[in-house]
């Protein structure tokens, strides 16, 4: 698997996602820009923000979505706002301005409502707002939430809707996994006997019927979404910034590493500067991917399975195209099923 290498960011990455046809990958960074890329080449397909004008951020990115037309971006960001971007022409259509930094934003499955956090920070709380968005005229949205909730206790650090768009699960600073009712804003479900750190990411598996964290106490776990027990976990020597899931085949994807203050020597492996690869129901680690010159802090798995990119502290992202070997192998072993033909 040779990468194709993405240089367009000055600071570290904070968060990439493919759209739903896999064809571009956009890239969130601390230098206050977003950049769109084709992934096939990695061509840069345009930036969101960047000149002084354009209505872009004023601060470190730390949240992007695409919604499942490739049509609008949301960004949210350490400025205190949120926006919305249209794909095609790079402008920004919208602002929302909060009292404190946006740190995830994601959008339903309908295309037709957003989710975002803010931070706990200064005296104000962590709160989550649902929006609908006005598609039909996007330079005229609300600025009245259709759902507000407001966290007590440990901060909410990422968030998650579930299938059907009924539920919001969160990731807690603390470790605690919750689940929301987004009609009523109440807490429905939660536990807080898995991870005993800071929760880094949440990604969903293709069905949405579990999902999979990953944190700082070292281990990514995997949990149903209905219940949220837990179901797998796969434990590592380095803090945890990002797990994903990977269609088609039964492998989960893990990224982290020892940020730069904890790292004494210049060894890739003692930084621990790797994408692993472990079987998602086996729990064990089948291989890793180097490549990155910092820890990695997101990872994102294109939607038919065909690849996975990684962002790190570095400012670079890889796209990995996986190559037949991969759909080829027996994960199962002996255990594999027979497929007629």
């Amino acid at each position: 698997m040779k990468p194709i290498i993405l240089q367009g960011h000055e600071r570290s990455l904070t968060q990439i996602v493919f759209n739903s046809e896999g064809d571009l990958l956009f890239s969130a960074s601390k230098d206050s820009v977003v950049n769109a890329w084709f992934t096939s080449n990695g061509e840069r397909l345009g930036t969101f923000g960047g000149i002084k004008g354009d209505g872009g951020h004023n601060g470190s990115v730390w949240t992007v979505a695409v919604d499942s037309q490739s049509r609008f971006l949301i960004t949210g960001a350490a400025d205190n706002t949120m926006k919305l971007w249209e794909i095609a022409t790079g402008k920004c259509l919208y602002t929302w301005e909060f009292l404190t930094a946006v740190k995830r934003v994601q959008w339903n499955e309908d295309d037709d409502t957003i989710l975002s956090i803010t931070e706990q920070r200064s005296g104000q709380p962590s709160i989550i707002r649902i929006y609908k968005i006005n598609r039909d005229e996007p330079t005229l949205q609300t600025t009245t939430p259709i759902t507000t909730m407001t966290l007590t206790g440990s901060k909410a650090t990422v968030a998650l809707w579930t299938p059907l768009s009924e539920y919001i699960l969160t990731g807690h600073e603390s470790g605690k996994i919750a689940k929301y009712d987004v009609k009523s804003g109440e807490e429905v479900n939660y536990t807080d006997e898995s991870h005993k750190g800071e929760i880094t990411d949440i990604q969903s598996s293709p069905d949405g019927t579990y999902f999979i964290t990953s944190s700082k106490d070292k281990t990514a776990r995997i949990f149903d979404s209905e219940t949220l027990e837990e179901m797998k976990v796969f434990p590592t020597e380095t803090p945890l910034n990002s797990a994903c899931i990977a269609p088609l085949r039964p492998y989960v994807i893990l990224g982290g590493g020892q940020d730069a203050m904890s790292v004494t020597t210049t060894s890739q492996r003692a930084g621990k500067f790797e994408s692993r690869f472990w079987h998602k129901l086996f729990e064990e680690e089948v291989g890793r991917v180097k490549g990155h010159f910092g820890p990695i802090n997101t990872l994102a798995v294109h939607p038919q399975g065909k690849a996975y990119a990684s962002g790190a502290e570095d400012g670079f992202v890889r796209v990995h195209w996986f190559d037949e070997t991969y759909f080829r192998s027996r994960p199962f072993g002996d255990l594999e099923p027979e497929v007629e033909v």
